[in-house]
């Protein structure tokens, strides 16, 4: 009787050792998942050309970054390819194909409208807000006579729409919320190795102090005016570095470095398209999960 209790004592020790070394990992590895929000134009949804809203923006690349600093995060993208900084307030709905990848349609709201209701019924989940907007309030301007004066009104209604957006996701989401607005790569560098000669060269050269001295100040502005972080894509992709420092680029030949490095990581140079590709979208999502405070 008593090897048989010691016995049955035994492999009760054994099963619930076993119970626990199978359990535990899993209850110290699982954190609460919280809720990404994000809003913006065609770089919210990682738009490609060819391809569309892709998994491949900085958006879909955050929640594996963020695993690091303790983030178990959920995307809930509202984002619409093509959207300006006035119709994230002021356009209801959007259309299908220009929708992130697997995000719900609001059809009868704004885009902004249909994310700070989200946010509201969600507050004490919400982690992280991301917004980007104003590039396609640029997109004219490239080609447009009067370079100079398009930016310029472009940076005036940026810094009122954005201020008015980020002030109304920061009153949805409350004072802790961290809520992160980003510029863009200065693809528009890679004019420089367009067809056109000097032309492309001198946009190419005006697009640096275009986002250096109006566009991304109204941008700072515009966040800090809402308690926001703004991180400044240009500058991090080596958009202001020195033009008359050269380097060899296939098939473009000697190219100043900032332009051969816009050439890698967006579709401007080879396709005359401002998205960046895949490593420049990582290079965004890299800089928003920085802004997030350490978990434990």
């Amino acid at each position: 009787m008593t090897n048989r209790n010691c016995t049955l004592s035994g492999m009760a020790l054994v099963i619930t050792l076993l119970a626990t070394l199978t359990l535990a990992p899993t209850a110290s590895a699982a954190k609460p998942q919280r809720f990404y929000v994000s809003l913006g134009d065609s770089y919210s949804v990682g738009f490609q050309p060819g391809i569309g809203s892709t998994r491949h923006g900085f958006v879909d690349q955050v929640p594996g970054l963020a695993k690091s600093r303790g983030y178990n995060l959920k995307v809930v993208n509202f984002g619409c390819s093509g959207a300006s900084s006035e119709a994230l307030m002021e356009q209801v709905g959007c259309y299908k194909k220009a929708l992130g990848l697997g995000a719900t349609p609001y059809p009868k709201q704004t885009q902004l409208a249909a994310a700070t209701k989200f946010i509201k019924a969600n507050r004490s989940k919400v982690a992280l807000i991301t917004v980007a907007a104003g590039g396609h309030d640029l997109l004219s301007c490239v080609s447009a006579a009067d370079t100079l004066g398009c930016v310029l009104a472009a940076a005036a209604a940026i810094k009122t729409n954005v201020t008015a957006t980020a002030k109304a996701l920061r009153a949805a989401a409350g004072p802790k919320t961290k809520i992160v607005g980003t510029t863009y790569v200065d693809a528009v560098l890679g004019a420089w190795v367009k067809p056109g000669g000097d032309d492309g060269e001198k946009l190419a050269r005006l697009s640096v102090p275009a986002f250096r001295s109006l566009v991304n100040p109204a941008l700072k502005k515009a966040y800090a005016s809402a308690n926001s972080s703004f991180i400044d894509v240009t500058a991090a992709t080596g958009a202001y570095g020195d033009l008359t420092v050269f380097e060899n680029l296939a098939p473009y030949g000697l190219i100043p470095k900032p332009v051969a490095e816009m050439c890698r990581i967006s579709y401007y140079c080879d396709k005359g398209d401002i998205h960046p590709r895949t490593r420049g979208y990582r290079m965004i999502s890299k800089m928003v999960v920085a802004e997030l405070p350490r978990r434990k």
